[in-house]
């Protein structure tokens, strides 16, 4: 008898280890031991979501396809089998490999901006953002054959990527935050605003968001962020950087999406853990579904990325 008691002590403060390391301070849960797609699709990476009837749509980079492809889901963590909706266009020029997206719907349909890149030999490149539209969110159409955003300024360097879009009813605009800098790894956030989806006006005073070097968690980079608004204020998820390897998941808010960013003091809020994310976690995408909020983020262990979710509980997001 006082062997099994002793086995079940074992086996039950074991349990909890492994629970508590999936958990964070901030209140973030990640979704089981496992990602969200298998393996055997090799690396998917860099999620967009959105919440349609009956479910969720994602919207990935699926590297070894060098394509962009969508999978469905009822619940937000069984997904259908990734299916191709763009590819590069070999005639294009700097559409080498294509990733990255953010999907927007609208009375008028869907609109995705993505990350067109070409490989000027090992880490380096060249970044360009690229504008498609669609009637049912997987057939689309280029609205033009050249990228709709370019590194022109200094601190963007060779690559503007990782672009995230939200439409602002009330000003008639479209607000895009997007990454710059070098080509492995952007630097900063910048933010760029436009009428129609296909002429952006970058703003004067970026990057709007860059690394604090005094968070050790984020001392190198800052990058690839979402945006959300919520109760007035901007809220972001975004990427902080150890090192160029070494990435963590934070959150920050503004009031007007654009200046005086304050960080959330819990952070990072998503951690790598012992198996499939144990070398790094990426790119965080965030939908409240009345209930909770669902996170769908990248996990990398060695050479290959995957994606995991979160949850966290209630609308409140602790700052």
């Amino acid at each position: 008898m006082r062997k099994q008691r002793l086995l079940f002590v074992a086996l039950f403060a074991f349990a909890v280890n492994v629970t508590y390391s999936q958990n964070t301070p901030s209140g973030w849960v990640k979704y089981g031991n496992d990602p969200v797609l298998p393996a055997k699709f090799g690396t998917i990476f860099d999620i967009s979501v959105l919440k349609v009837p009956g479910g969720y749509l994602m919207y990935c980079s699926w590297r070894p396809k060098k394509s962009i492809a969508i999978s469905e889901s009822k619940d937000g963590f069984h997904w259908s089998d990734p299916q191709i909706v763009l590819s590069p266009d070999s005639t294009a020029g700097w559409e080498g490999d294509l990733n990255r997206p953010v999907v927007v719907k609208r009375a008028d349909g869907y609109h995705m901006w993505y990350t067109g890149q070409i490989s000027t030999g090992g880490r380096n490149g060249i970044s360009k953002i690229g504008y498609a539209t669609s009637n049912d969110g997987k057939h689309w159409k280029r609205m033009s054959a050249k990228p709709v955003l370019s590194p022109e300024v200094g601190w963007e360097k060779t690559a503007v990527m990782c672009p995230h879009v939200l439409w602002d009813k009330e000003a008639k605009v479209f607000k895009m935050w997007y990454s710059g800098g070098e080509q492995y790894e952007p630097d900063a956030i910048g933010y760029a605003t436009s009428k129609d989806g296909l002429h952006w006006e970058k703003y004067t005073g970026n990057p709007v968001f860059a690394n604090d070097p005094s968070h050790t968690w984020e001392q190198a980079k800052v990058t690839a962020c979402q945006v959300i608004k919520e109760n007035g204020q901007y809220y972001m998820f975004y990427i902080g950087f150890r090192d160029i390897d070494y990435a963590q998941i934070g959150m920050a808010k503004s009031k007007d999406g654009i200046t005086n960013w304050v960080r959330y003091s819990g952070n990072p809020i998503i951690k790598p853990g012992n198996g499939w994310d144990a070398s790094a976690v990426y790119k965080p995408f965030a939908i409240y579904d009345g209930k909770q909020w669902l996170l769908w983020y990248n996990g990398r262990h060695d050479g290959v990325e995957q994606i995991g979710a979160a949850t966290h509980q209630g609308r409140d997001l602790g700052f």
